[in-house]
């Protein structure tokens, strides 16, 4: 039985997007078969103009579970990726830099030398996000990257997300079952029906200007509605399993 059925969504450069929807409805599934992991049985995913085969540098991935490597250090980890990647075309003194300057930007650079057996959760998934960008991903895929952190660590890390996505510009598409994240974070919530069979039941269109600050957020109105159009969404199909896109 097919997973997924009639997704038909088109994604702007620098567009941030956000995919939800109740368990087994193929948000992963999705994810997967943009970043080429998983060929479809039907249709096709193009990125600037040209269908995507397999995987491929210019799509990476940050997993729920960071998926470092134990025995290398954060900066190895980085420099791994970056080694099989953009780094063709550097010198090994510009190698090192561009991993310093990834390192930076997730604010571990005084982490490069541990083991990820040596670090917290968080500063693990800072690293997987940092090895995404070492890169240079013309879309940076996250598939719940922040679900298993506590509370305050999530929220420092989407703040770094945010930050990331405003400075590189990077197309970002993004899995999540939070749906304040959704809000906070995305220029639009693709909203799935359930599965099996799922498709696109509403596209939400977040209208807060960027630079977003959380707490001011709290009681805009704007943010209040977006999130109550999701939770409403997601209720809907809650209620009634067999609720179609319609």
């Amino acid at each position: 039985m097919p997973v997924l059925r009639q997704v038909d969504l088109q994604i702007a450069r620098g567009e941030y997007i956000a995919v939800i929807g109740h368990s087994g409805c193929g948000k992963s599934t999705l994810l997967n078969v943009i970043a080429g992991l998983l060929p479809p049985s039907a249709g096709g995913v193009v990125l600037e103009g040209r269908e995507i085969d397999g995987p491929g540098p210019d799509r990476a991935v940050v997993f729920q579970n960071h998926s470092l490597l134990p025995w290398l250090t954060c900066y190895e980890n980085v420099r791994l990726a970056v080694d099989q990647t953009v780094g063709r075309r550097m010198s090994k003194a510009e190698r090192h830099d561009w991993v310093l300057e990834t390192l930076a930007l997730v604010h571990m650079t005084h982490a490069k030398d541990k083991r990820p057996a040596e670090i917290s959760g968080g500063m693990k998934q800072r690293i997987g996000i940092a090895r995404a960008l070492s890169m240079r991903p013309k879309v940076l895929l996250l598939d719940e990257p922040f679900g298993a952190l506590d509370a305050l660590t999530r929220a420092h890390l989407q703040d770094q997300v945010m930050e990331i996505h405003a400075s590189r510009g990077t197309t970002v598409v993004m899995i999540t079952h939070d749906v304040d994240e959704a809000v906070l974070l995305s220029d639009r919530i693709v909203m799935l029906t359930n599965g099996p069979n799922a498709t696109v039941g509403e596209i939400l269109k977040v209208g807060l200007p960027r630079p977003r600050d959380r707490l001011a957020l709290a009681a805009d109105p704007v943010f209040v509605a977006a999130r109550t159009a999701v939770l409403g969404f997601l209720h809907a199909r809650h209620a009634n399993p067999a609720l179609s896109a319609a």
